[in-house]
């Protein structure tokens, strides 16, 4: 119905609209384009294949679509065909070759729509052997051959290899089956030649069988180089040699001759048809000598190696002695081993040394008394004879710097029967330094120092406190006469002993109101920190750092409170803690109460006493009076 209603309303719009007729369009719908391969898309050379583009394509009216094929190969355009039939689109690739292999696609267009069918790759195995011809099979030394490589039957991007047995010895790149190369020959006699070839079909490569293989015979000509060197022998350093480069069995052709006359990497000479060279023989250049003939392709050698006798070897430079201090006079003595006496008179043969300009004192031929400089300095020794000048090595003399008087310090504190260590050091001198440690004259150990921050340390102990002055150090790398430190100057700790607490008033004399001083006293080196402690506290009473040996604590206005045991604790730089025996205080009581209480009791005893004797007389006064009245009875 949809279908039905847009069919009718594109049929009224082809009538008149603005004032114009306007034809309708008619509906079509691309459904699916297909890409086939006949008869496989794996084929050998030689096989006719089709390529198959079928399209699907719906339209509304009965009047033929007209539509736009195109076949691409690897991306690229390689066929196009416009049809209004509905039949599939056949492209054929009559006998296939390795170069129709790769990706194929087919794209349809109709009225600016279209659509491209998936890809299908096609493969083609198999290579043609390749034929090799050349113009000549027997040429001349020099002359030119050409070679021709082809590839029958294939087509496609080539690359052509030209051999000389195993190596490659030309490549041609061309869009043809056939390449030629132009071949020369560097030796005479026979060379085998054979080609072969690749086709490029992206990304891919086929490579090609070897082609059978042709020989060429090569054959010499007469002409020569010629290399003569005078003398011939017995040949020395500062003779003249006259060397001679020439062409022999000249063919007088057309051809140009040069000559080139060298020696090692080194060009002496060039010329046409004879080319000499004179120079001075030395043994150092032990190069070959060469005479080179070119003449067009054709190429001659001729060498001779020369062997030249030293009139004197290379001189050694030495000093003595091998170290040397700043200042300090030292021997420099130049000497070549070995000089050829048939040749060279012993008076013939000098030795200077290079720079001149430092003072030098020089008796013997060869030998220097130079005097050590301040800093590094290079020196080289130079030998002539018969012009002929040769130079040792060089030689660095590096002077010491003598070492400086020592000085001697204690690391940390001296505490007697503890260890501890004593540093040597000297301000000043050339590494390394043996540093001695002494005690009094006599050696105890030696600390060698061989890097910059390193130090010389001794570990040592002493009994005494005047042990520490008898401690000394000296300091030597190389010199005669070695310094000597000041003897060790430092504080030596003697650790605290004897702690006694000492209490004032003495114990039977403390009372209540009295001032209490508790002493700590030790032996032993100050600074001395003394604590006071009263058993059953933990915390000390009281602490104080004094550079005496005792100090006191004092308690003031004493109470029965303050009674009880105390001890005091000592401790210097030593870290030993001394701690004193207990002490036990007991508070009395004051003299005003002891006094009041004796009248309190001499009162109590007074009015007991008058109690007593009232009582008494009271009890006798009864009995008088019973008395009394029993004898009134009685009487009566």
């Amino acid at each position: 119905m949809g279908l039905l209603l847009l069919l009718t309303s594109m049929l009224l719009s082809s009538y008149f609209h603005s004032g114009r007729v306007v034809t309708a369009q008619r509906l079509f719908k691309i459904r699916d384009i297909t890409l086939s391969i006949e008869p496989a898309p794996d084929v050998t050379r030689d096989t006719n294949v089709t390529l198959r583009c079928q399209a699907f394509v719906s339209s509304s009216g009965q009047e033929a679509l007209s539509r736009e094929y195109r076949i691409y190969k690897d991306g690229n355009t390689i066929y196009s065909k416009n049809t209004s039939t509905s039949e599939d689109l056949l492209y054929p690739l009559s006998e296939a070759r390795v170069s129709n292999s790769g990706k194929y696609k087919c794209k349809i267009s109709i009225e600016q729509k279209d659509m491209t069918s998936g890809a299908k790759k096609l493969t083609v195995a198999g290579l043609s052997k390749p034929l090799l011809h050349i113009n000549k099979d027997v040429v001349s030394e020099g002359e030119e051959v050409t070679a021709t490589c082809t590839a029958p039957g294939e087509t496609g991007s080539f690359f052509f290899y030209f051999y000389e047995d195993t190596k490659e010895i030309q490549e041609k790149q061309v869009n043809s089956n056939q390449a030629e190369a132009r071949l020369h020959f560097s030796s005479t006699g026979y060379h085998k030649i054979h080609c072969g070839y690749t086709v490029l079909v992206t990304p891919e490569s086929f490579k090609s069988k070897e082609s059978l293989s042709v020989t060429v015979s090569v054959k010499e000509l007469p002409i020569v180089a010629v290399l003569e060197i005078f003398p011939e022998s017995k040949i020395y350093e500062g003779d003249k040699l006259d060397i001679f480069c020439s062409v022999k069995n000249n063919p007088r052709s057309t051809e140009s001759i040069n000559l080139y006359l060298s020696q090692g990497s080194q060009l002496l000479s060039s010329g046409y048809s004879t080319v000499n060279h004179s120079m001075v023989a030395l043994a150092k250049d032990p190069e070959e000598f060469e005479c080179r003939l070119e003449m067009g392709n054709v190429r001659k050698f001729d060498t001779k190696a020369v062997s030249v006798t030293e009139l004197f070897s290379v001189p050694t430079l030495t000093m003595y002695p091998a170290e040397v201090f700043q200042r300090e006079y030292m021997t420099l003595n130049c000497r070549s081993e070995t000089s050829a006496s048939e040749r060279l008179d012993r008076d013939e043969l000098t030795y200077t040394l290079d720079p001149t300009e430092s003072p030098l004192i020089s008796k013997v031929n060869g030998v220097f008394s130079v005097k050590a400089l301040l800093y590094d300095f290079n020196y080289t020794c130079v030998a002539k004879a018969k012009e002929i000048v040769k130079r040792s090595e060089t030689l660095t003399v590096r002077p010491k710097v003598a070492v400086s008087t020592p000085k001697i310090s204690v690391v940390g504190r001296v505490v007697i029967g503890q260890s501890f260590k004593i540093l040597c050091q000297s301000d000043i001198g050339s590494l390394p330094i043996n540093y001695t440690l002494l005690w009094g004259y006599d050696q105890l150990n030696i600390t060698t120092v061989k890097e910059p921050f390193q130090q010389a340390l001794f570990t040592v102990t002493v009994r005494k406190s005047d042990e520490i002055s008898k401690y000394m150090c000296e300091a030597r790398n190389g010199q005669k006469e070695a310094p000597l430190s000041k003897r060790l100057n430092a504080t030596v700790i003697v650790p605290l002993t004897n702690p006694i607490l000492t209490v004032l008033p003495h114990l039977p004399e403390i009372s209540e109101g009295d001032h209490l001083y508790l002493i700590c006293g030790v032996n032993g080196t100050p600074p001395v920190t003394f604590k006071w402690y009263r058993v059953g506290n933990e915390h000390p009473l009281y602490t104080i750092t004094t550079h005496m040996n005792n100090t006191n604590y004092r308690v003031s206005a004493l109470s029965k409170e303050h009674s009880g045991m105390y001890y005091c604790e000592a401790i210097n730089h030593a870290n030993i803690l001394v701690r004193s025996d207990l002490v036990t205080i007991e508070v009395r009581l004051a003299l005003w109460k002891k006094v009041l209480i004796g009248g309190f009791c001499l009162l109590a005893l007074s009015v007991l006493v008058v109690v007593v004797v009232l009582c008494f007389k009271s009890k006798r006064g009864k009995r008088e009076a019973a008395a009394e009245l029993s004898v009134r009875s009685a009487t009566l």
